[in-house]
């Protein structure tokens, strides 16, 4: 059976070195700029009061019911579940009961609404300038650039992904392209940046959209949100679960593994 070729291309090695690394190094010093930028342009979050905690931390506790129900006795459910939903009912949780049933207030007119969009804003410009900056200085002196190739074999489906830039059909999904290597660069150094940074850092754009993805509860804060359909779906979810437990028949298991 005949083997096929390796595939060689001629390249100069310099451009490893002129290439690879500033990229690299620009993206790393860009991430750590990133990071300090975030910190110096974010304002202190303001104390909540006492009715906003206690909303909250109601419509917490209700999903983490929900979550842990199967840690609890059927009767500690059932009673801790009626409590919950009455009072979710009622709106006995609600920062300002007298709004219950009225559309939210527009979140242009809030001031806290204000700051937390500005917030985003600023978070979001924090990471399209450097990214459109950095795209542009390597689509004008890198592109079209083949720098490395990849020790291990790879599909074909790769190709798109480590050639962007290099309208080539039978090169080996291997090679890889300067631009590809910039967007490899702009989700792999998550770790660099937590290194140098710390896990708490602004640099990783991994993290941040990560931190997107959070819990359902964080939701109900956002501007022109009701708190009041919150807690209604909230009781929804708790009315029609049925309750297992965990400890259900956890004498008789305890006596079967005795006996084996």
């Amino acid at each position: 059976m005949a083997q096929v070729p390796v595939q060689t291309i001629h390249r100069d090695p310099q451009l490893f070195y002129w290439i690879l690394f500033p990229i690299t190094i620009v993206m790393i010093l860009t991430g750590i700029l990133r990071h300090y930028a975030t910190v110096l342009m974010s304002s202190a979050p303001k104390p909540l009061d006492l009715r906003s905690t206690r909303e909250q931390r109601s419509l917490l506790h209700g999903i983490s019911l929900r979550s842990n129900f199967h840690a609890l006795s059927r009767r500690s459910f059932h009673t801790r579940r009626d409590v919950v939903i009455t009072a979710y009912e009622s709106g006995a949780y609600l920062k300002d009961p007298d709004r219950k049933g009225q559309p939210p207030a527009n979140p242009m007119t809030d001031p806290s609404s204000m700051d937390g969009m500005m917030g985003m804003m600023k978070n979001q410009m924090a990471m399209i300038i450097p990214n459109t900056l950095i795209m542009s200085w390597i689509n004008a002196f890198f592109s079209g650039y083949v720098i490395m190739k990849l020790p291990f074999p790879l599909t074909i489906k790769f190709k798109s992904m480590l050639q962007a830039g290099v309208g080539t059909k039978d090169m080996d999904p291997r090679w890889m392209s300067s631009i590809s290597w910039y967007f490899l660069c702009m989700f792999g150094l998550q770790s660099v940046f937590n290194f140098l940074l710390g896990n708490d850092n602004a640099a990783s754009q991994m993290a941040q959209q990560m931190g997107q993805m959070g819990p359902q509860a964080p939701q109900m804060f956002g501007p022109g949100v009701d708190p009041n359909k919150q807690f209604l779906a909230e009781a929804e979810n708790l009315a029609v679960i049925e309750h297992h437990s965990v400890l259900d028949g956890v004498e008789q298991r305890l006596l079967e593994g005795i006996r084996i």
